[in-house]
């Protein structure tokens, strides 16, 4: 009985021996169940079903549950795509890069609108009453603006020793013209016989313009060379920058020049930016000597005429105008008024229809319309009907393509 006893206590004892060798071999887990086990039930947490999943935007998965922090997008969904690679072209062999320019040719024109009874600039002009025409085809005017600015002019004066009424006369319109200048105006002198000379050169000093008439009391020659003058001045304004005038004050006459008068046309036709204004000499002299007796009379007024038909044309080529006093006294109005249309103009731009840069010259026609289309009519305070003159040029010649 005794040995049960001592082989019981012994079974026991292997039993808890064992047990304490196999709670040492197991994880911590099940240590932790244990301690969970001793808990109160008011101390349990609920746990989480494993079939919840966690929402998408995040947030709570449970009343209880932690937080969720939200998703980050896909940066995919958020990027644009890159743009498309620009193509590569590759030049051939031995060929450089190079740059490619297209220039689109301007024209402007300036436009004089005058009354013809008082020789009075017109204002107020809209662009809807010009039209413009090059070769008989209506262009689109892009460019407008009315313009008044300090001039550039040559005085061209004829010195001759023909008659002593000429060269008067001659003094006399150069004396009026400087008298209407400016301080910002350039001005040179250039006198003509048989042959050119400059008297003065471009200054804005109206004393030395003064002095240098004031020195033209005895000429050389008798012979007046009228187209090598014009065409020598032409050729000198070429080269200054801008619009150009040249004051012509001469009789018309040429006796002895070598150049033609189809070469001046041309010269004038081809000479950009130049207005012309021809001022007539010898009208009083000529009003009582015209229609007399005589086969030399009637040369000599029919040389006179041709004289005054060619000054006329250098006027009217470029846009000037062309006057013919009898007397002194119409001086002073006469160049008030070539005044007046130097300095008050409008300016017309457009891109000409015909864009070839071939050299050609190229006809122009400037119109006054009212608002419906016709013919503008204008009117004084009591209702008149006045008559007005448009002073521009009667074409340009288009640039070469290799200019």
């Amino acid at each position: 009985m005794a040995l049960m006893r001592s082989f019981g206590w012994a079974s026991r004892l292997l039993n808890s021996t064992a047990l304490l060798l196999l709670f040492a071999t197991l994880p911590s887990a099940p240590l932790v169940w244990a301690q969970n086990q001793q808990q109160s039930p008011s101390q349990q947490q609920p746990q989480q079903p494993s079939d919840q999943a966690s929402p998408d935007a995040g947030g709570p998965g449970g009343d209880n549950g932690a937080i969720a922090l939200p998703k980050k997008k896909d940066k995919s969904e958020d990027t644009p795509p890159p743009a498309p690679a620009a193509p590569k072209v590759k030049n051939p062999e031995g060929l450089e890069n190079f740059s490619l320019r297209v220039e689109v040719p301007e024209v402007s024109v300036d436009v004089g609108v005058l009354l013809e009874k008082t020789g009075q600039f017109v204002p107020n002009l809209k662009p809807a009453n010009f039209k413009v025409f090059e070769n008989g085809i209506e262009q689109k005017v892009i460019g407008f603006k009315r313009i008044e600015a300090p001039i550039t002019a040559l005085l061209v004066c004829e010195f001759a020793s023909t008659n002593y009424y000429f060269i008067y006369d001659m003094r006399n319109a150069a004396w009026s013209f400087a008298e209407q200048l400016r301080p910002q105006d350039y001005v040179a002198m250039m006198t003509f016989d048989l042959r050119t000379q400059i008297v003065l050169d471009f200054t804005q000093d109206k004393r030395q313009l003064l002095n240098a008439i004031n020195s033209l009391i005895i000429p050389g020659f008798s012979d007046r060379n009228l187209f090598d003058a014009l065409y020598e001045a032409e050729d000198r304004l070429n080269r200054i920058e801008g619009r150009k005038y040249i004051i012509l004050i001469a009789s018309g006459r040429d006796t002895f020049s070598k150049i033609t008068l189809d070469k001046a046309l041309q010269k004038v036709k081809n000479t950009p930016d130049v207005t012309i204004f021809a001022v007539s000499t010898g009208g009083a002299i000529r009003a009582l000597t015209e229609g007399g007796p005589g086969f030399n009379q009637q040369l000599r007024d029919l040389d006179y005429l041709q004289a005054d038909n060619q000054m006329k044309t250098f006027a009217k080529m470029t846009g000037g105008m062309f006057f013919q006093p009898r007397f002194q006294a119409e001086m002073p109005e006469i160049f008030a008024n070539i005044n007046t249309a130097i300095r008050s103009k409008y300016e017309l731009i457009y891109h000409p229809s015909d864009a070839k840069q071939d050299g050609t010259y190229r006809k122009l026609r400037v119109e006054l319309v009212d608002d419906e289309g016709k013919p503008l009519r204008m009117q004084d305070e009591k209702h008149k009907p006045l008559k007005y003159d448009i002073i521009a040029r009667d074409g340009y010649k288009a640039r070469q393509e290799v200019e």
